[in-house]
């Protein structure tokens, strides 16, 4: 077996391909879309590029035949967050055998060791954590939108490759049927009336408005959570907005202001993979753009709540329950949404896995972010709050 660095567009198609034929008799696995996943390795739309670099592998056996694919990427902006310089790994995909996985592994691990990286993160995605992140390890049911899904097998593959679990990344479901704790939500009630709070979802019309308060929400809770942090560009957001326009609902984004000024932020998909399952090819073809509008009213009944953001001058002001009663007055009113999935939260956040599960939600899937240091003798650490959050 060896591996062959994608270097041209037969190879990239293949690379691509490869999770469809893997997955082909899997009826929990979804196609992403293609242009989604070549986005993140085209310079012109992953700004992680001007910053960072990252590489592709297809393996293939002594028949010639596929049976494996990885990546590797160095983001300069968080090498340095660690005990250790940290790369990354992910879209790993293989075949039951760990002789493949292991020559997989060592490719990436090579390149990283070459740029002087100690050690390395997988699997992780070329960017932000909310997608492409983790190893499904428990919970091997249909992922929501953005959730890694892969074979219960990859565990042992990573395990016995000598990888360790950094942290779990803890998801939530809450059938909205059930209801929610009347005492919670009047107090969030209450904290929606109190003098100087408002609350906007985001509308397209005034994007650039909310654009704008997204960054200085993101920039100013991130740079609290850990330092040497780059922040966020305008550039960025306003970038993913404009890629997800077919995804997004504006009822679905919720900002909260105190005194006129932002203070909080609460974002959530649609669960679009309910949809791209029909498309099944992964293929943003004519017909499948019609389809994913047409079934986006019709087919979903669960979203994903992706991201909580709150200034940390607000951090005990009941702002993150009124955010989310704003959702559930939008989801009362659209009774096809019948879920919520509350995902991902780390294993070392115990405050908001206790709000997730006041709120009656129960514990559904798990992923796990794995750690391989190259020197045998480094010494491990799991990440948790003495990290200050210095994710990759």
């Amino acid at each position: 077996m060896k591996c062959i660095e994608v270097t041209d567009k037969d190879l990239a198609r293949k690379w691509i391909e490869f999770p469809k034929h893997h997955y082909k008799d899997d009826p929990h696995w979804v196609c992403p879309l293609d242009v989604e996943i070549e986005s993140i390795f085209n310079p012109k739309s992953n700004l992680c590029f001007q910053h960072g670099e990252a590489v592709r592998w297809i393996m293939i056996n002594d028949q010639e035949q596929i049976c494996g694919r990885i990546a590797a990427f160095i983001d300069q902006k968080k090498v340095n967050h660690y005990d250790y310089p940290t790369g990354g790994a992910g879209f790993f995909e293989c075949i039951n055998d760990q002789e493949a996985a292991n020559v997989l592994f060592d490719t990436a691990k090579a390149w990283l060791e070459a740029r002087g990286i100690q050690a390395m993160l997988a699997p992780i995605n070329f960017g932000e954590n909310y997608s492409h992140w983790g190893l499904l390890v428990e919970g091997f049911i249909q992922q929501g939108y953005g959730m890694q899904y892969n074979y219960p097998y990859y565990q042992a593959l990573f395990e016995n490759y000598g990888f360790k679990n950094y942290f779990d990344q803890l998801s939530f479901h809450k059938d909205i049927a059930d209801g929610f704790p009347e005492h919670l939500m009047k107090f969030a009630e209450y904290t929606e009336t109190r003098p100087g709070n408002s609350f906007e979802h985001f509308r397209f019309a005034d994007s650039e408005k909310y654009v704008n308060d997204f960054v200085y929400i993101y920039n100013e809770v991130w740079s609290k959570f850990h330092d040497g942090y780059t922040p966020l560009k305008h550039e960025e957001i306003s970038s993913l907005i404009n890629e997800a326009k077919l995804l997004l609902e504006e009822e679905f984004i919720w900002f909260a202001y105190n005194q006129g000024k932002p203070a909080a932020l609460m974002v959530v998909f649609p669960d679009i993979n309910q949809v791209l399952r029909k498309l099944k090819n992964g293929k943003l073809t004519l017909i499948n753009k019609l389809k994913l509008v047409y079934f986006r009213k019709r087919a979903v009944s669960r979203s994903r709540v992706l991201l909580f953001g709150l200034m940390p001058e607000f951090k005990n002001s009941g702002l993150v329950a009124a955010l989310f009663l704003q959702l559930v007055k939008v989801l009362r009113t659209k009774p096809r949404h019948k879920q919520i999935e509350l995902s991902w939260v780390g294993d070392y956040n115990p405050k908001m896995i206790s709000i997730y599960e006041k709120i009656g939600s129960k514990p559904a899937k798990k992923h796990v972010t794995y750690m391989k240091l190259f020197d045998p003798k480094a010494k491990f650490r799991r990440f948790d709050n003495e990290f200050e959050g210095k994710l990759y």
